[in-house]
């Protein structure tokens, strides 16, 4: 038996393949125990109990919520003298433009566990000023008095040469400053890449959130069975074993949102859709992606406006879910979210205390939640309570409850709205060409409005969409992977010139695959070279190969819209990828005969008309029905306007289109 766990800011989702077959199971979370609400989970899905499970994967939100709540180990910083300030002076962009006062969030480290050292290198490696090893030992004296949990290292062109912070990490630990050696964060090791600000930046976000997760990471080891794999999430769609946190915690920086996404892409590829956009929408934020052909991971990222620069999935996160909560702003205009009632004291509808309005309540209040039916009829609804919530909101407002109700789901079908387009036009993307992937407990009831204001032609639910990040943690393969910064012009003889670091990043991607467990017939790579203009600051991602020089400026035309052939074109970092296959539950698909849907039941709309419902789990392959419709099943509840039709392929997937 295998399962897959994602714990979100409202629900923890759970699938469990057993002999590939799926069973799912979704309760509360428990956001200040997260792993409590992981393992009653899993004894209540696991037929036999805990000690049946051979496997584990993991999507877990400890490392984001420890740095977006600066909740973080006690970390200090070593830097070569001079550059005690690189965390404090960043890039000096302005966040948003006309800002007159922009907000910048201070640095993970305080600048008094801020140190240097002095050396230097220069920009080939070579020794400018020996490493001072009595100054060393003085500065680890006053980090001894600091009593820290962690220490970054990150010197001047160390990932060129790594000699004087393989040093510094040796000495700490000759010292005893440190208990354990993975305390020490090496920039070398973390991001042999160069930018020294964003090196810096990603080691200081490595140090800081590594403690957190592997004291997460041993309560749930200590709880599992020991012959239990427990394998986490990263955040490029891959995953890895839980004994890998250690050495790459902030790999797992966005790994909820990321299993949503491959679970989206492994599911709409099986049912014949390349090119499609995500729309996972759960209790406390949406997350929207695009996907093209494969997952491509970008090579820099933000977490609280921090930079990240370590491969994710191109995912944008908005503060839009089901909990988030409706207000009325000083200007009289309304507003939803980015703030939410979570999982305690969650929406009103819930009936655990919470009084503020949120998306599930004008959701209940149009008749688009079902109080008989929710959680599959688990959980029963105050909608009482929604109605008080929604009227306190109208009132403010000077509307009608329903008006108000309208409004709050109208403007947060503007928000996703502003989301789908960052991922998709802003990239150079019609999204009209794509396919709108509806998933998470929410995303369902709102994919058909979000793609009527975008033209997407057609929405595709899957067949528990509730739960398919849990389901994407099943499907997703073993990710690894190493790059080199070469900074070289792309000439005639660069591809040759490259390929013996091309076989030292494979033969470690080769190496560390046969750590996870992974045969080698199982194992595919990836090779690709980040590549620029000269002159550019930042770099597209091209496959590695002799035409690559071409891929770039073609690749730069669709990005940007134009491609300057008549300029050199340089190769910054190389990367090598592996990857290796794992079992994945057996879905098949039926023979589909198109029939009428059976109706279970009618009811009137507050806003006008007759909505028909549908029950999932009694929806035959090519099964059809016209909207305005709701389709009930215990993790998810889809809406199908009027104007919309629906039709279940041989896949199980709910398929929305136009009439």
């Amino acid at each position: 038996m295998r399962a897959g766990v994602d714990i979100g800011g409202t629900f923890t989702d759970l699938a469990l393949s057993e002999g590939g077959r799926l069973r799912i199971h979704k309760l509360l979370s428990n956001p200040q125990q997260p792993e409590t609400s992981m393992l009653a989970g899993l004894a209540a899905i696991t037929p036999g109990g805990l000690a049946a499970l051979q496997q584990v994967a993991h999507g877990s939100t400890v490392a984001t919520n420890a740095i977006l709540e600066r909740k973080g180990a006690r970390t200090a910083l070593i830097a070569t003298a001079g550059f005690r300030d690189l965390l404090f002076i960043g890039r000096q962009d302005r966040p948003v433009l006309y800002e007159i006062h922009p907000r910048i969030p201070p640095p993970l480290i305080p600048r008094e566990r801020c140190y240097e050292v002095e050396e230097r290198l220069d920009f080939r490696g070579e020794v400018l000023t020996p490493l001072d090893l009595a100054g060393l030992d003085t500065l680890l004296d006053r980090i001894a008095r600091d009593e820290v949990d962690a220490i970054a290292v990150c010197l001047l062109f160390s990932y060129v040469n790594a000699a004087h912070e393989k040093t510094i990490k040796r000495r700490i630990l000759e010292r005893g400053i440190v208990k354990e050696d993975w305390q020490v964060v090496l920039s070398s090791a973390v991001l042999p890449e160069f930018r020294e600000y964003e090196r810096a930046s990603t080691v200081a976000l490595e140090a800081y959130v590594r403690p957190v997760m592997s004291r997460y990471i041993g309560k749930l080891e200590e709880a599992l069975p020991a012959e239990t794999t427990l394998r986490i999430m990263k955040s490029d769609g891959g995953v890895m074993r839980a004994r890998r946190i250690r050495e790459g915690a902030i790999h797992t920086a966005l790994s909820g949102p990321a299993a949503g996404v491959m679970g989206a892409f492994h599911l709409a590829r099986l049912a014949g859709y390349g090119k499609i956009i995500t729309l996972d929408m759960g209790g406390t934020s949406t997350d929207v992606a695009l996907v093209a052909g494969e997952p491509q991971p970008r090579p820099e990222s933000s977490i609280d406006g921090l930079p990240l620069r370590v491969r994710m999935l191109d995912i944008e996160t908005i503060g839009a879910g089901g909990g988030s909560i409706a207000r009325v702003d000083a200007g009289g205009a309304l507003r939803v979210g980015p703030e939410s009632a979570g999982a305690n004291p969650g929406p009103a509808v819930y009936g655990l205390g919470g009084e503020q309005a949120t998306l599930s309540d004008a959701n209940a209040i149009l008749g688009r939640l079902d109080s008989e039916r929710f959680l599959g009829g688990k959980m029963a609804l105050d909608l009482a309570a929604g109605e008080r919530a929604l009227e306190k909101l109208a009132r403010a407002a000077g509307l009608t409850t329903i008006e108000a109700a309208q409004g709050v789901v109208d403007i947060a079908a503007v928000n996703i709205d502003r989301a789908i387009r960052h991922v998709s036009i802003a990239r150079g993307y019609d999204p009209r060409d794509f396919t709108l992937v509806a998933f998470g407990g929410a995303g369902p009831l709102h994919a058909c409005a979000a793609a009527d204001r975008l033209e997407i032609p057609r929405v595709l639910a899957p067949p528990t969409p509730g739960v398919l990040c849990a389901l994407g943690l099943l499907l997703a393969d073993v990710a690894v992977e190493y790059s080199r910064s070469v900074m070289r012009r792309a000439d005639e003889s660069a591809i040759a010139a490259l390929e013996d670091i091309r076989r030292e990043l494979l033969d470690l991607a080769r190496a560390e695959l046969g750590r996870e467990g992974i045969q080698a017939d199982e194992m595919r790579f990836i090779v690709s070279l980040d590549m620029r203009y000269e002159g550019q600051a930042y770099e597209l991602n091209i496959p590695f190969g002799d035409a690559a020089a071409e891929a770039f400026h073609a690749e730069h035309e669709r990005s940007y819209g134009h491609a300057m052939r008549w300029r050199n074109v340089e190769i910054i970092n190389i990367r090598a990828q592996g990857l290796g296959s794992v079992d994945k539950p057996g879905l098949e698909s039926v023979a589909t005969e198109p029939h009428a849907a059976e109706v279970i039941g009618e009811k009137r709309s507050p806003i006008g008309g007759a909505i028909k419902m549908y029950e999932r789990d009694a929806l035959k392959a090519g099964a059809i029905f016209e909207g305005e419709a709701l389709v009930f099943q215990m993790d998810s509840t889809t809406y199908v306007p009027s104007g919309w039709r629906g039709q279940v392929d041989g896949f199980m997937n709910l398929a929305l289109e136009r009439v």
